[in-house]
């Protein structure tokens, strides 16, 4: 633990946990005073359960002790939240496997993103008409930006309530993230998702086997903007007019 002058000095922090068998960290954090030692304790004095709290008592339980590190100390509190947040993500953008629950401070809006990501933020085109049969798939609480399309195409091809109707007719699916089409793809057929969900709906969900659209197709949706017309707190993911 660290005493009062010590504390005094440190002011807000940002700090990694180290698993030491492989000598990566596994949570980021940011706090003040003893904030960093606290997760060893509560993985050991409660009952609490969490990735990270659970890979605690995994490396306590074999008899190694967590390493902490301290990133950079010496902060006020806003730029403890940047410093961490940027770290959350990178290290999960590069591949490592984080106990955080939560993404970073502000990472939806200024977190990590490719080129034409911050282009398509600042300075995307409305979209003012579908010219095909079309759903737009909101895809913000499954895609992580700036992992490319495989991820787009995995966060939007299911699952999802549409009735048969649609399913008969629509052409396209736009993937849509916070308000920009970033992918476009051609339907070729849906299928059942005939798995557990909480909702009741299950069996009631479907999903599209795709690829990605022709480049002229691409170009009349991809990198335009909706923002102009979604509606503040609407719960419904899927939309199929403007």
């Amino acid at each position: 633990m660290f005493d009062a002058l010590t504390v005094n000095k440190l002011k807000y922090y940002v700090y990694a946990l180290i698993d030491p068998r492989t000598k990566k960290p596994f949570y980021i954090g940011k706090g003040s005073g003893n904030r960093l030692f606290q997760h060893v304790e509560d993985a050991l004095e409660t009952n609490t359960e969490s990735d990270k709290l659970n890979l605690i008592r995994d490396i306590k339980s074999l008899g190694y002790k967590i390493d902490h590190i301290i990133i950079r100390h010496g902060l006020d509190e806003d730029d403890a939240f940047k410093i961490e947040s940027s770290l959350i993500d990178l290290l999960d953008h590069i591949g490592f496997n984080l106990k955080n629950e939560v993404l970073g401070h502000h990472a939806m809006e200024y977190g990590i993103m490719k080129a034409n990501d911050v282009i398509s933020q600042y300075n995307a085109k409305p979209l003012k008409k579908l010219a095909h049969d079309i759903v737009i798939i909101n895809i913000n609480r499954a895609y992580k930006r700036g992992k490319g399309e495989k991820n787009i195409y995995e966060a939007t091809h299911e699952a999802w309530v549409i009735s048969e109707k649609r399913r008969n007719t629509i052409e396209y699916a736009l993937s849509e993230y916070r308000g920009i089409i970033v992918g476009v793809f051609k339907v070729n057929n849906w299928y059942n998702c005939k798995r557990n969900d909480r909702s009741g709906l299950k069996g009631r969900r479907w999903g599209f086997n795709g690829i990605n659209a022709d480049e002229n197709i691409r170009n009349l949706y991809l990198n335009k903007s909706i923002k102009h017309i979604k509606k503040k707190g609407s719960a419904n993911p899927i939309r199929y007019k403007l």
